[in-house]
C-alpha cells in the first residue's frame, strides 16, 4: 500500500485486533515492561537512599535512579492502555445482547481473581513478620488489615473512603481503573442508550460520580478516554515520520522525567499528562497495521511481550508485600537495612531482589491469576446462558 507524505488518519468502527499487528506486539510489550518499571522503582526507593543525599553518587547509580524514574509513565501506560482495551472491546461488542452484564462479569474476574489471593497473602505476610498479629485484624476502616479495608479495596474505595490494604500504596491506580470500568458502561449508555428514561439515569449517576469521586480520578478519566478514542482512530505513515515521532515522544517524556514533579497524580500535572499520552497514542495508532509474513522480529517480541504481559498485573499488585518481605528477610539474615550506592555487591542484591520479585509475581500469577478465563466462562455459563426450554409433550384429548 502507498503511503502519501502527509500521515493519513482514518477511523474505523472497530478495533484492530490480531497478534499479527504490531500495535498489539507493542501493547504486550509495554503492559509487561511498565509493571517492571514500577517495580524496580518502588525497589530501588525502598532500598537504596534517595539519589540527592547520595555525595558522589556513582555514573552507575545515577543511570539505574534514572532509569527507574519513569514509574509514573508507566502507570499513564497502564491507563491508555486499559483504556484501549477494554473501553474499546465494549464498544465492539455493545450492539450484543448481554453486553453490558458480559463486561461486568469480565471487569469483575480481571480484578478479584488476582486481588483476593493478593490481600489473602499480604496478610499473611504481614503475620509471618509480625507486622500484624491476629488481634490487630478487626473491623475498623482505619486498620490497614481489616476485614473492612480489605473489601472495601475490592470495590475500589481505597484512598477514597479507607486506605490501601496492607499499605499496599500502588493499589490507588485499582481505585482509578474501578470508577473508570464503572464510568464508562454509564457514558455509553448515556450516548447510545435506546430509551431516554435509562439515558437520564445514567446522566444522572454519572453527575453524582463526577460530584462525589475525586477531582483527580475524574481528570485522569479524560486519559483513560483518550486510550478508548484512539483505538477508533488508524494513523498510515511513512517508517521515517514514524520514527520520528517516536524521538519526540521519548524526548517530551525525557523531558518531564528531569524537569517536572511526576510522582502525583494531581490536577497540577493532568496537561503535561495528557500531553505525554497524546504523543504516545498516536505513535501507538500509526502502528496498526500486520507485520510481514517473513519478519522475524514480531513473533521474537511477541513471545516477550505475552510472557510479561501475562503476569504484569500480578507483579504490579503483589510487588509491594514482596519487597516488605524481602526488607524483613534482609534485616534478619544480613542486618541489611538499607543498600548502598558505593558497594557494587549491594547492587547485586538488588539485582536478586528484583528477580526475586519476578518470580514471586509470576508463581502467583500461575497459582492464581491464570485461572481468570475459566472463573469468567463458568460465571457467564451460570448467570447470562438461558436453559433451554424442555420440549413440550404433545397432548391428545379423546373425543
Amino acid at each position: 500500500m502507498r503511503i502519501s507524505k502527509i500521515p493519513r488518519v482514518t477511523f474505523q468502527a472497530h478495533s484492530q485486533v490480531g497478534d499479527d499487528c504490531w500495535h498489539s506486539v507493542v501493547i504486550s510489550l509495554l503492559r509487561g515492561l511498565a509493571a517492571v518499571e514500577v517495580a524496580a522503582a518502588h525497589l530501588r526507593a525502598d532500598m537504596y537512599p534517595g539519589l540527592r543525599a547520595v555525595a558522589d553518587p556513582p555514573v552507575w547509580f545515577q543511570g539505574l535512579a534514572f532509569a527507574t524514574g519513569f514509574a509514573h509513565h508507566a502507570v499513564l501506560v497502564f491507563f491508555v492502555i486499559s483504556g484501549w482495551l477494554v473501553g474499546g472491546s465494549l464498544l465492539d461488542k455493545i450492539r450484543q445482547s448481554d453486553a453490558i452484564a458480559g463486561y461486568a462479569i469480565d471487569r469483575v474476574t480481571r480484578l478479584w481473581t488476582v486481588l483476593i489471593p493478593t490481600f489473602v497473602l499480604t496478610l499473611l505476610f504481614g503475620l509471618g513478620t509480625g507486622v500484624v498479629d491476629a488481634q490487630g485484624i478487626d473491623f475498623q476502616p482505619t486498620n490497614d488489615y481489616s476485614a473492612v479495608v480489605f473489601g472495601a479495596n475490592l470495590v475500589g474505595l481505597q484512598t477514597i473512603a479507607v486506605p490501601a490494604f496492607g499499605g499496599n500504596f500502588p493499589l490507588w491506580s485499582l481505585a482509578n481503573e474501578t470508577w473508570y470500568y464503572i464510568l464508562f458502561p454509564l457514558l455509553v449508555v448515556l450516548w447510545r442508550g435506546p430509551r431516554r428514561a435509562t439515558r437520564v439515569a445514567c446522566g444522572t449517576t454519572l453527575l453524582l460520580l463526577a460530584a462525589l469521586l475525586p477531582s483527580a480520578i475524574v481528570g485522569y478519566f479524560l486519559i483513560w478516554l483518550l486510550g478508548v478514542a484512539f483505538s477508533r482512530i488508524r494513523i498510515e505513515c511513512s517508517t521515517a515520520q514514524r520514527s520520528g515521532w517516536l524521538i519526540l515522544t521519548a524526548a517530551l517524556w525525557a523531558y518531564y522525567r528531569l524537569t517536572g514533579d511526576m510522582n502525583a497524580f494531581t490536577l497540577a500535572n493532568l496537561l503535561p499528562d495528557l500531553g505525554c499520552s497524546l504523543m504516545f497514542l498516536a505513535l501507538l495508532s500509526s502502528l496498526q497495521f500486520k507485520a510481514a509474513a517473513t519478519s522475524r522480529l514480531r513473533p521474537f517480541l511477541a513471545r516477550i511481550g505475552t510472557f510479561f504481559a501475562e503476569f504484569s498485573f500480578s507483579l504490579y499488585v503483589l510487588h509491594v508485600p514482596l519487597i516488605g518481605l524481602l526488607q524483613h528477610w534482609a534485616l534478619k539474615r544480613w542486618g541489611l537495612r538499607e543498600l548502598s550506592p558505593h558497594e557494587p555487591l549491594h547492587f547485586a542484591i538488588y539485582l536478586g531482589m528484583l528477580a526475586t520479585l519476578l518470580a514471586g509475581a509470576y508463581l502467583s500469577y500461575r497459582l492464581f491469576e491464570s485461572r481468570t478465563y475459566q472463573i469468567r466462562r463458568l460465571l457467564k455459563r451460570m448467570l447470562l446462558q438461558r436453559p433451554a426450554r424442555a420440549p413440550v409433550s404433545p397432548t391428545f384429548r379423546a373425543d
